[in-house]
């Protein structure tokens, strides 16, 4: 065979090679690129720091970083009922490097609330990535001034003393108002007197503890202390069953009220949009931070349930649901509402 013909096939094999080599680069450096997470995530919270969202949103983001080797920062964005949290997270590019933790009250009351004050759509723009912890809550009343050591006596005084009885809420619309209001509807629609401290969960405490109001839903954690001091009086749990560290205190369903009471969740929420793959990651990446011993103790000592999605896909059905539950609970109990 002539040389000049040698020649031109090594050439050309040469060119195949070095085409063929160049398509595995680069198709190795498009992965490399493509493996989520390359970059530091943000977690919105809807909340100032130091609340149980805040809580929940650090401990996971610790140990999601631990397991994707990537940090986890967490952003806190307060106001509008969660509205300027939601909004910048759903605007956000859909690529997994955004995403929020929110609760009961930001991402199922605030959508069926106030729908009107969005600037997205709620239930177009944004995804559950998975549900995560949820915390029990106590019927709790005072032991200043205040007769009653049972739900049925709380229920018994109220309608002897119609509009008298004073419950204390965190705010106008606020879950622990409806718990309250959905309870004296449930017992025979008592005439009963809502007091509303928006300095929180220590706020109403301190109305409790001082006798300005006389029961509230509130959660367990807020108030162990004042229960072991004396101050306060646990009527009823809402919780899936009794806790161990009380367990002399009944459920509501046990005492015939069941759905009256919030289990407030927090969840994972990420852009509509964001990759299926990128979705199971963090799906993923969540679960297993949840398994953790140092976040199941840490979750354990705050009396938070640890309660994942079984998937992506069930977490949608699962966000359905809960809407669903509060569109009937607000349709049931009517509050005014000042936006």
């Amino acid at each position: 065979m002539p040389r000049s013909v040698l020649a031109l096939m090594s050439a050309v094999c040469l060119a195949a090679a070095s085409l063929v080599a160049a398509s595995l680069a680069g198709s190795a450096t498009a992965q490399a690129q493509d493996k989520y997470p390359s970059k530091p995530v943000k977690i919105i919270v809807p909340y100032a720091p130091g609340g149980a969202t805040d809580i929940v949103a650090r401990v996971l983001g610790e140990h999601m970083r631990q397991d994707l080797g990537q940090s986890f920062v967490v952003e806190n964005k307060p106001g509008a009922f969660g509205i300027i949290a939601i909004e910048e997270m759903a605007r956000a590019k859909p690529d997994g490097y955004t995403v929020m933790i929110g609760n009961v009250s930001t991402n199922a009351i605030t959508p069926v609330l106030f729908p009107g004050k969005f600037k997205i759509s709620y239930d177009k723009d944004v995804v559950p990535v998975t549900r995560l912890v949820d915390i029990p809550e106590f019927m709790i009343a005072t032991t200043k001034d205040f007769p009653p050591k049972s739900v049925k006596e709380v229920v018994e005084f109220a309608k002897k003393n119609p509009g008298k009885v004073r419950y204390g809420t965190v705010g106008v619309g606020s879950y622990p108002h409806y718990d309250a209001a959905l309870f004296a509807k449930r017992a025979g629609d008592l005439d009963m007197v809502a007091i509303h401290n928006k300095a929180g969960a220590s706020g109403v405490i301190n109305d409790l503890v001082s006798g300005d109001s006389q029961f509230a839903f509130i959660n367990v954690a807020s108030t162990a202390a004042m229960v072991k001091a004396g101050n306060l009086r646990p009527l009823a749990m809402v919780n899936h069953t009794r806790l161990p560290e009380y367990p002399d205190v009944a459920t509501m369903q046990e005492l015939g009220y069941p759905g009256v009471g919030t289990i407030a969740w927090q969840a994972l929420f990420a852009p509509a949009g964001t990759p299926p793959a990128v979705l199971d990651t963090l799906f993923n990446a969540a679960v297993k931070a949840m398994q953790a011993p140092a976040v199941q103790e840490a979750f354990k000592k705050q009396n938070f349930n640890i309660v994942p999605n079984t998937s992506t896909a069930e977490a949608k059905t699962w966000l359905a649901d809960e809407m669903a539950t509060w569109k009937k609970i607000t349709s049931e109990v009517k509050i005014e509402l000042s936006e």
